[in-house]
């Protein structure tokens, strides 16, 4: 397993898979501008390895993401509006590059997470939890909002959620946050690992170049009116039917073979 030495996360790769470890347990992974960074550092580098096919997102220790860090936040309090609008900048282009991520992402979510927490597993394809994991998005209740990670929890939860969860700041069990959306699995916490390798497994079975072109389809087709996306699904499965990749895909499946890209 290669590794890549960081300061607040751990990047370890094994064969097409990229491990990211939010690594500040002793702050129950609390995010800062350093991890902001270094995150966006890692999925740079898994974005240019052309080996690297799937991300996994989780948390050393026994939380996932207790959200910004309060020491970070004493800082923060006495910059200017400027200082404050960069700052945040840098959060919400993260959340957008692991959202529009070409390569599949999955979030492992092996405890706690509040308020930004809540944006990084939202942000990712799937996320699967700890039967044991809480989740809070709890901003309200320090005079803020949950904004930056609110386009991609409003997503998997809907709106009428939203509203509960984002104006009470309730906690949220984890079979509550699979029950509103905002997980896709919980298991048990020894179950967790299994999982993990099970959705890499499935993911790894896709091909590559359709996982791309998946998310676009799922980021871009939702705005789009019947007459735009008509044309636009029409020319995406065209040129993927012509496409090297699919090419193999379909010639795999009529000689009932496994096609190339599954090792």
């Amino acid at each position: 397993m290669k590794q890549k030495a960081y300061q607040t996360i751990i990047f370890s790769q094994q064969d097409e898979i990229a491990r990211l470890s939010l690594n500040r347990p002793e702050v129950h992974n609390a995010f800062n501008s350093l991890m902001i960074s270094e995150l966006d550092d890692a999925f740079e580098k898994v974005m240019g390895d052309e080996s690297l096919r799937v991300v996994v997102l989780t948390g050393e220790g026994e939380s996932f993401c207790a959200g910004a860090d309060i020491n970070w936040m004493r800082e923060i309090i006495h910059y200017s509006y400027e200082q404050n609008l960069e700052e945040s900048l840098h959060l919400a282009e993260l959340l957008n590059k692991i959202y529009i991520f070409p390569k599949a992402t999955v979030a492992v979510v092996n405890g706690t997470a509040i308020g930004g927490g809540n944006g990084f597993l939202s942000a990712c394809d799937i996320a699967v939890a700890s039967e044991e994991a809480k989740f809070g998005l709890s901003e309200v209740k320090i005079g803020l909002v949950p904004a930056a990670i609110s386009p991609y929890v409003i997503r998997r939860i809907g709106e009428s959620k939203a509203r509960e969860y984002f104006l009470t700041g309730k906690r949220i069990s984890a079979r509550k946050a699979l029950e509103i959306g905002l997980l896709n699995e919980v298991v048990p916490p020894e179950k967790l690992k299994e999982k993990e390798k099970e959705i890499t497994k499935l993911l790894l079975s896709s091909g590559p170049e359709a996982i791309a072109a998946c998310k676009e389809l799922i980021t871009r087709a939702p705005g789009m009116s019947f007459e735009e996306a008509k044309t636009f699904t029409a020319r995406m499965i065209a040129n993927l039917r012509i496409s090297e990749e699919g090419q193999e895909g379909m010639a795999a499946f009529l000689e009932k073979r496994k096609p190339k890209w599954t090792k």
